[in-house]
Formats: C-alpha cells, structure tokens, sequence
C-alpha cells in the first residue's frame, strides 16, 4: 500500500528486485502503475491497483479480489503540522482517517485472511515520531504510536497463527511527505545535523528492514519496532561538546 511514491515504491521494487510478485496498490493508479512498471522492466513481476484506505470497503474487496498476500507493507501517512490548540476536528479526523482508520482496516481484513490460511508477514512504516515528537506533529506523532501498539497487539493475537506483524521506524527520509521540510533549508540543516549519520536517507535505505522481515530471514521477529534513523533516536541533541 503506498506504492506510488516515496518508501511504499522503494518497497515494491526492492521487493520485486528480490523474485517477489508485487501487488502495487496506491489512491494514485498511475503512479502505482509506474512503478509497476519498472519493476517488470527490470524483470520482475508486477500489477497495479487503485486502492484509497479511507474507503471502509476497500480492503474487503482486495482480499476477496485478491486473496491474502504472503506479505503486506503499508506505508501511507498524512499529517497536518499545526499546534495542538490550532487544530481543527476536520484537520484532526484527516489524519486519524489515514494514519490510523486506514492500517487498522487494512490489518483486520488482511491479518483475518493470513490467519485463515495459517500464514503472512505484516509490515507497516511507524515514525520516530511514535517515540520522540516536536511541536506541530501532535496527531500525526499519536498516530504511528497507534500503529506500533496495533501491530504489538495483532503479534500476539495472530502470532499462533502463522501471521507476524512488525513495524519499521524510519528517521528522517526525502519523500513527498516531507518535502514541505527539504524545501526549507534551515529546517532541512537542522533535521541532517541531528542524525548520527550526517544526512537523511533516501526510500531506497529502508528496503533492507522490509526484505528482512517479508522473508524467513526474520521467521521469528515478530511485534517488533525496527529503527531504521540514521541514529537520530541514539543522538542526545545537536550539541558535540568537548571530550
């Protein structure tokens, strides 16, 4: 899910790259297509579907279209950056209605269909931010703290199942999500100088965490929060004071 653009089109393709049949599913089917598509020119194999989370059908008819996967990565999130006190409920429901209406559906009716068969790998994207927040990302930072504890929660129930679940906490990474951030380069300056690393990563830097856990090299992780931040949650501040 997501994998028009950004970590979701990484994703196919690493996972495309590596003999998996892809399902691309995004709101946008052109770009969802496109990137389809560049995985099959590269050899693989891939098909496209439109799919909206905040439509409360839409996972229902995908798995009856579609059947269970053996692996789903969802990766769609929104976020509306104001100050608590400034937020609207329109603003407030926008957020919880992709962030986290959208992946407890998607969970529910794909965690049933891998648990019915006695087998899957659910993989969603949480955040830094379910762990460490920032003015202006009140509802967005509660929301991937939701999709960590539905995860843990599906773990434990559907874990005698056959079905793992885990979540991936990217850091800081160039996506349409964040360019309203890259494009500032005072803000882009300060989120680079907080990483361990000394930059942000691009989408491409997550596929390792996905292949890792779709495949029986991670058989047994499962309810797992995997930090893929370039050390930001390891790094006390921007500050290097003298040894």
């Amino acid at each position: 899910m997501g994998a028009g653009s950004g970590i979701g089109a990484a994703s196919a393709e690493g996972l495309g790259a590596f003999g998996a049949e892809v399902i691309c599913a995004d709101v946008n089917e052109a770009a969802a297509w496109a990137t389809a598509e560049r995985i099959s020119g590269l050899g693989g194999t891939a098909e496209a579907v439109a799919f909206d989370v905040t439509d409360p059908t839409a996972a229902t008819h995908a798995v009856a279209r579609l059947g269970a996967p053996d692996v789903l990565v969802t990766t769609p999130a929104v976020n509306v950056r104001k100050r608590l006190v400034e937020l609207s409920d329109a603003e407030f429901d926008k957020v919880i209605d992709v962030n986290l209406k959208g992946a407890f559906r998607l969970f529910r009716e794909f965690g049933r269909a891998m648990a019915d068969r006695g087998s899957g790998s659910i993989i969603a994207f949480s955040s830094i931010r379910a762990q460490v927040v920032e003015p202006g990302q009140g509802v967005y930072a509660a929301t991937k703290a939701g999709v960590l504890q539905m995860l843990r929660v599906l773990a434990t129930e559907l874990g005698p199942r056959g079905v793992r679940a885990n979540a991936i906490a990217p850091g800081v990474v160039e996506t349409p999500l964040t360019r309203p951030i890259t494009s500032v380069p005072e803000w882009y300056e300060a989120y680079r100088a907080k990483t361990a690393l000394g930059r942000w990563a691009q989408p491409s830097e997550l596929v390792g965490a996905v292949l890792f856990l779709a495949s029986d090299a991670g058989s047994y992780v499962t309810g797992s929060y995997l930090v893929v931040d370039g050390g930001w949650l390891a790094a006390d501040g921007r500050f290097d004071p003298p040894a």
